[in-house]
């Protein structure tokens, strides 16, 4: 049993569950928490996603690289996992120990995983596949991430020279690790769920390469103030995840058995939710009169990550949960009509509440309506597991014992 996406599942239901505390909290029917707005996005990001990835990672380099199928680190699994109870401790309360133990941890964890898919290379140790060049590199955006994260609790950002940290801290974990890790797990499941490749075979090597420079100029032109380094950044960025969702959508576009499926539904009209802070941001730059552009920066983050980051995880983790536990099911995406309209509605409702003077009854419909998205998922990806974990329970139960 891959523990990895047992915990998975936990912080799924979890981030099912928080995301109805919002809901609860925006209508005044229960108080609000302080810090927990932090702590419902770490549970996807931090949570639900970085566990699948953790676990999955490692499965996918050495598949690639014909080796063994590799043992889960206990090491690794451990660290990570205890890092992020101290972080759920710590955000809350604000108490800087732990906040620094638990980053202290998780930075470690991944340190430990970048060296794992680097010895994941082929027997004559050739060049690494591009899928974990890109993997690895979001690893180390995520490592800057971590840095930048804890020290928002510790007052580092001064020491650092940073400007604005929240930024960094949110376009290291976003536009560098999670772009570049599902563009990687893009290149890798594409060809086995639409059975086409890529429209421009040869186009990843040049999309890793904008993309990755393209976060390098979106974490350092907040971390300067510099637009010199942003725009740029921002304008290769984009051009890479166009030139990777026309690669995935014309290949299928006259497929009409492809798109009457939830799944692809999922991968591809999440980056609306990518796309969309974009579109609004030079509007936010111009300080355009009587646009809430602060409104925009604390809320749009949440939209980032329930619409484009939670809703890739719809599709991706039930399909990987399944090939890992039902290697004899057939291949396809998770998710559902419901989730897809669900979420999509959240993200509505989401903007809505930005704009309307009444926003709170629709910025609880927002999360109301995440609820709900998760629950199928949650389900789907249970009812993956539990076979597996009664076997497991049943193997322990019979087993002789000294």
């Amino acid at each position: 049993m891959n523990l990895y996406f047992l915990m998975t599942f936990l912080f799924l239901s979890v981030a099912g569950l928080t995301a109805l505390d919002a809901a609860l909290t925006s209508w005044t029917i229960i108080p609000w928490v302080n810090g927990l707005r932090w702590l419902r996005v770490h549970f996807i990001t931090l949570g639900a996603l970085t566990e699948l990835l953790f676990g999955l990672l490692p499965l996918l380099a050495a598949r690639r690289a014909s080796l063994p199928k590799p043992r889960t680190r206990l090491d690794i699994w451990l660290l990570l996992n205890a890092g992020l109870l101290l972080l759920l401790a710590g955000i809350p309360i604000v108490n800087q120990v732990l906040i620094f133990a638990g980053g202290t941890l998780i930075f470690s964890a991944t340190l430990l995983l970048g060296h794992q898919l680097y010895q994941l290379r082929p027997a004559n140790r050739a060049p690494l596949s591009l899928p974990s060049r890109f993997y690895i590199t979001g690893l180390g955006f995520f490592l800057v991430g971590i840095i930048v994260g804890t020290g928002l609790w510790l007052g580092w950002s001064e020491a650092l020279a940073i400007k604005t940290p929240i930024e960094v801290h949110i376009h290291a974990n976003n536009w560098g690790l999670m772009s570049l890790v599902f563009a990687g797990l893009l290149i890798e499941i594409y060809p086995k769920v639409t059975k086409r490749p890529f429209h421009w075979p040869n186009s990843p090597q040049k999309i890793y390469w904008m993309m990755s420079f393209g976060a390098l100029g979106l974490v350092f032109g907040p971390w300067f103030n510099s637009l010199y380094l942003t725009v740029p950044g921002l304008l290769l960025h984009i051009g890479a995840t166009g030139w990777l969702l026309l690669n995935i959508i014309k290949p299928v576009w006259g497929d009409r058995a492809q798109w009457a499926k939830p799944g692809l539904w999922h991968l591809i009209t999440a980056y609306f939710w990518f796309l969309a802070p974009v579109m609004i941001a030079p509007l936010i730059i111009l300080k355009v009169p009587g646009f809430p552009g602060a409104g925009i920066e604390q809320n749009a983050p949440q939209a980032l990550i329930y619409g484009w980051v939670l809703q890739f995880g719809f599709a991706i983790i039930p399909y990987f949960a399944r090939r890992q536990f039902q290697p004899q099911a057939e291949v396809a995406l998770g998710g559902s009509w419901l989730s897809l309209i669900a979420v999509h509605l959240g993200g509505i409702a989401l903007w809505v509440s930005i704009f309307v003077e009444n926003g709170g009854v629709w910025h609880g419909l927002a999360y109301g309506l995440w609820t709900m998205a998760i629950v199928p998922i949650a389900l789907e990806l249970w009812r993956i597991l539990h076979p597996v974990l009664v076997d497991d329970a049943m193997e322990t139960a019979v087993s002789p014992t000294d």
